[in-house]
């Protein structure tokens, strides 16, 4: 009895995200769920416990491709269906793991049956199993690049298409689609949040009171599942019912001129990029109404629509958080839906925009005054939302403010943030202002994921060079395979115009594309590195370099040295958000440990190793060579130092010694980790990407430094 679901009434608070998925159940053309959130927030869940509310579906008797028997597929692998009888089943719930190939979502062809027999031996994907069900991504950030393209690709064409050496196969794929994310553990590009259509913010909740009803409901479901399940059978029966009435009636609801004009302008007023948002939204206002049991878009429905789909699509850069002005929404819709009730000369002389209103919030169904300041929000279950709560009475009211409130702060490990600064340290100072930095590669040719930095053999890019297969088939290479069967072909009685082939035969493609890197950089902020402008350049190159990493795919770790030892400032992460703050936060002062920076490095990437072997690392040193602490600290750095050469680690140092008398420390700790080095001066002259660029090890020379610069 352990396999009974948790039931989707259960769940305590989150109306957000549970209006969120009801929405996409009733009209799956609003294009799926992003929920972003910290873990352990039941995200997973509820999105299986929605699977259960679906309505039953008639697919045909053997179609491995759930094609519906009223309206087949006319292109379906499977052939023709018209005519044949169905069978009801349940919608299904695929989940997608985080290191599923290529192969796996779309299916795969036997290529040696389709070059040696003519026939097209096709196994259906995971996208052919989520047809007409649900498609949940649980990490979608952490997934390859080309993956996520794929699979929002199909969600919003409905189609999957499947293309191998000539053999063509396509099938329907219409599903609805659930993303979860951590945001600490990295962004999803933008043009891949624009996908999604509709984002929400969840936290779990803050209050004693609510977090202790969650874990008692918890611990009755995992005591006795069966008798939980029948405690909310009745709700989840009501609410299953409830998606299938509003699915009837929303080919019925009207979306008038003034609710269109609304979005158009809401949109137009938040500068979202596209029209998608546009589109997304008239179809959300749509759905609530149909979910509401109306058969007209209100207004209420264009403001819930907006606070669901627009947030994430107001992003102008990586480290802006998603998130929506309340007030100059509430302002946009009431200006547009007064136009038809005013008379030209009355718009053209009346009141504008910024000038004093009445309370936006005071003059609707429920009244109530400014409801946007706090946790609660719109949320459309709770007071001033345009839809019911979908739970029912099964998840009070006084539960439903865990979805919408804020986010917490990034966290704060290994940030001493909270801890009284010593008396010699420095208040933190602002980064400079980021710059576009130049492509920098690491050294040779790796194999870690697929990225936009350093040349590496991967699932993508282009062909190199073929070999023989150590698994099955992917990536045929034809040339290379007909080259090795043609000697052999009078030996093995070849008599038509087909190819006699052996399994010996087949070659498949070797591919170079790019891969991602780990950018660690090991910074001093001791009293000798405090100057203002000097750590204001220093945070502004790593600031630019960490938004070159998120479009690039890289991760990036920054580790501190000063005082007493050195702190993990960030762990190797793709989050820009959490980089830039932690780097905001750096103070500076005290002593200089630099052999204790160079050892936590060493620690650091060893564990990195370990963790993702095939990412290979770069070394970023900012420092003025200077070691303090101790009388042989300049010793113990030298030797902290010949450890990571030892490694071949690609390495660089960014000398900041300053002043007219100079000792050259900074250069010989680069003779002695192998690397090249560069002034502070030249640091903003080409961006210490540049060096990066032209990085080759040990060349720690003065001609080499000032090339790589």
């Amino acid at each position: 009895m352990t396999d009974v679901r948790y039931p989707f009434t259960a769940i305590v608070g989150m109306a957000d995200l549970r209006l969120g998925l009801l929405l996409n159940a009733v009209s799956p053309a609003v294009g799926g769920v992003l929920v972003r959130g910290e873990k352990g927030t039941a995200k997973s869940t509820m999105v299986r416990a929605l699977a259960g509310l679906l309505p039953s579906i008639d697919t045909v008797e053997g179609c491995r491709f759930a094609c519906d028997p009223a309206a087949p597929d006319p292109q379906c692998p499977d052939g023709a269906h018209d005519g044949l009888a169905g069978t009801a089943r349940a919608a299904q719930l695929v989940e997608l793991p985080v290191g599923v190939t290529e192969d796996r979502i779309v299916g795969s062809l036997d290529l040696e049956r389709a070059l040696s027999e003519g026939v097209k031996a096709y196994e259906p994907g995971l996208l052919a199993k989520a047809h007409r069900g649900v498609l949940y991504i649980d990490e979608v950030n952490l997934l390859q690049d080309h993956v996520v393209d794929l699979l929002l690709d199909a969600a919003a064409m409905g189609r999957s298409y499947v293309e191998r050496e000539g053999v063509s196969v396509r099938h329907a794929a219409r599903f609805l689609l659930v993303g979860t994310m951590n945001p600490e553990e990295g962004e999803l590009r933008p043009q891949l949040l624009d996908r999604f259509g509709l984002t929400v913010e969840i936290a779990a909740t803050r209050e004693p009171r609510e977090r202790a009803e969650v874990v008692r409901r918890r611990l009755a479901h995992d005591a006795d599942p069966a008798a939980f399940a029948a405690r909310f059978a009745a709700e989840e029966r009501t609410l299953a019912e409830r998606i299938t009435t509003a699915r009837e009636l929303l080919p019925e609801v009207e979306l008038t001129d003034t609710a269109l004009r609304q979005i158009t302008a809401v949109c137009a007023a938040f500068e979202v990029d596209g029209l998608r948002a546009d589109i997304v939204m008239a179809r959300t206002a749509v759905a609530l109404a149909a979910w509401s049991g109306r058969t007209e878009v209100l207004e209420e429905d264009v403001r819930k629509a907006a606070q669901l789909a627009l947030p994430h699509r107001r992003r102008r850069n990586p480290f802006d958080a998603p998130g929506l002005d309340e007030e100059k929404l509430d302002r946009t819709l009431e200006e547009h839906a007064e136009q038809d009730e005013q008379p030209e000369e009355a718009r053209s002389e009346g009141r504008g925009p910024d000038d004093e209103q009445p309370d936006p919030d005071g003059d609707g169904p429920d009244g109530g005054g400014p409801q946007d300041e706090g946790p609660d929000g719109p949320d459309g279950g709770g007071p001033g939302g345009g839809a019911p709560d979908p739970a029912g009475p099964a998840a009070p009211n006084e539960f439903a403010a865990t979805d919408t409130a804020p986010a917490p702060d990034a966290p704060e490990t290994d940030v001493p943030a909270q801890h009284p600064r010593p008396a010699r340290e420095s208040a933190p100072v602002a980064a400079g202002e980021p710059y576009r930095t130049k492509l920098f590669k690491v050294p040779g040719t790796g194999k870690g994921a697929q990225g936009r930095r350093s040349p590496a053999e991967t699932d993508g890019g282009h062909t190199i060079r073929a070999r023989r297969p150590a698994g099955p088939l992917t990536r045929l290479h034809l040339a290379a395979t007909l080259q090795a069967a043609a000697p052999h072909q009078h030996v093995r009685g070849r008599t038509g115009r087909a190819l006699e082939l052996r399994r010996d035969d087949f070659r498949e493609q070797v591919r170079q594309g790019r891969e991602s890197n780990l950018v660690l950089f090991v910074v001093d902020a001791s009293g000798s590195m405090a100057a203002r402008q000097r750590m204001t350049a220093v945070k502004g190159a790593v600031l630019s370099l960490l938004m070159d990493a998120y479009q690039r795919r890289d991760k990036v770790g920054l580790i501190t040295f000063r005082g007493a030892g050195a702190e993990l400032a960030l762990p190797p992460t793709s989050s820009v958000e959490v980089g830039a703050a932690r780097l905001e936060s750096l103070p500076t002062g005290g002593r200089t440990p630099l052999a204790a920076g160079l050892l936590r490095a060493h620690e650091t990437l060893r564990v990195e190793r370990m963790r993702d072997p095939h990412r290979r690392p770069l070394l970023v040193v900012v420092t003025d060579g200077r070691a303090t602490g101790g009388r042989d600290a300049l010793t113990d750095a030298g030797r902290a130092a010949g450890l990571l050469a030892a490694q071949g680690l690609a390495s660089v140092v960014l000398d900041c010694e300053s002043g007219p008398v100079r000792l050259g420390l900074a250069r010989k700790l680069a003779g002695q980790l192998g690397a090249s080095a560069v002034t502070l001066d030249e640091l903003r002259a080409e961006g210490v990407t540049a060096l990066v660029h032209a990085h080759r090890p040990a060349t720690s020379t003065t001609t080499a430094n000032r090339k790589a610069a």
